[in-house]
């Protein structure tokens, strides 16, 4: 494939990206294939390649891994290629729910990856269709109570000590397919995600054909981000030990950021914090009644004692 040219939405994008060595995931679809290509024209980027088969769709996923590596044999890149029963006996409490148990395993084969290859993080191909459905998602299912809830993914996230980017938010489905089809550079379709069994898919065709929706959703998501960077800007740190009446007379929004960020102090796990959850520490502040004595995900443990809060040992 030639050097795409410039002047590409997703030339920016891509720049954002840190010079060095890189892992990027590589599904064998259109988004990740134009992605790896798009990649390739920076000179500073040392790439390999991370394949999971999750063994699945009667044998089709196999059928994606090999596209893979000989994608990767025929562009001279290093690929990482495991089966899903290679890393799933290792992750204890798997969830029950299918493509939650499938993001952990991924997660987890990321991570081995990472460590072994010493690997600054992950690449991923989400863009700016797969945002709009993350918004939409969150909507539905209640993230709207808080800006936070429907600021969508970001270009940087931490899991388990693995950095992972998102260069291509901005970008459309479309708009990589059509590159990939300029330099004749064939992918991969996975069927499945047409399958009405899942709500994002559901959601993914209800959208195909409301560009307006889209775009309005991604615009709602950028306001949302920068209200939440705002609040979390504006929030003030507390101490290890505080007055409960400083978190009490905290404005609700800078509330819930100055409590997240003092249970991620305390060792809280940062899945565990909901809006619920860190509503419960702005409660325990607020409300003598309440009980002084509590525990956050984590776990921490919490205790109210003469008007001030602090960490506590039960």
């Amino acid at each position: 494939m030639s050097r795409a040219p410039a002047n590409h939405p997703w030339d920016s994008c891509l720049a954002q990206v840190p010079r060095g060595k890189w892992g990027v995931a590589v599904s064998g679809g259109g988004d990740s294939v134009a992605l790896l290509h798009l990649l390739r024209e920076r000179d500073d980027l040392q790439l390999h390649v991370l394949h999971l088969d999750h063994q699945t769709r009667a044998g089709q996923s196999a059928e994606d891994a090999k596209f893979v590596l000989d994608l990767c044999r025929e562009l001279s890149i290093p690929i990482t290629l495991s089966l899903r029963k290679e890393i799933e006996p290792n992750i204890p409490d798997l969830p029950a729910n299918l493509p939650a148990r499938f993001r952990a395993i991924r997660q987890e084969f990321f991570r081995q990856v990472v460590e072994r290859e010493e690997l600054l993080g992950v690449i991923l191909a989400h863009q700016a269709d797969d945002q709009a459905e993350t918004i939409l998602l969150r909507l539905l299912r209640g993230g709207g109570a808080t800006a936070a809830g429907l600021g969508g993914m970001r270009f940087r996230q931490e899991i388990n000590g693995v950095a992972y980017l998102r260069p291509l938010l901005t970008v459309g489905r479309e708009s990589l397919r059509e590159f990939l089809r300029q330099h004749d550079q064939s992918w991969r379709e996975d069927a499945s995600n047409d399958s009405p069994r899942w709500a994002r898919n559901r959601i993914r065709q209800w959208l195909r054909d409301r560009p307006q929706v889209r775009d309005g959703l991604l615009e709602l998501g950028r306001a949302c981000e920068e209200w939440t960077q705002w609040a979390r800007r504006a929030s003030p740190k507390l101490p290890r030990r505080f007055a409960a009446k400083t978190l009490a007379d905290l404005p609700r929004v800078l509330a819930r950021q100055s409590a997240r960020r003092w249970l991620l102090q305390a060792g809280a796990d940062p899945r565990g914090l909901s809006m619920t959850v860190l509503d419960r520490l702005i409660e325990m502040a607020a409300d003598a009644a309440t009980a002084p004595r509590q525990q956050f995900p984590g776990p921490v443990k919490v205790r109210r004692s003469g008007g001030w809060m602090e960490i506590d040992s039960f």
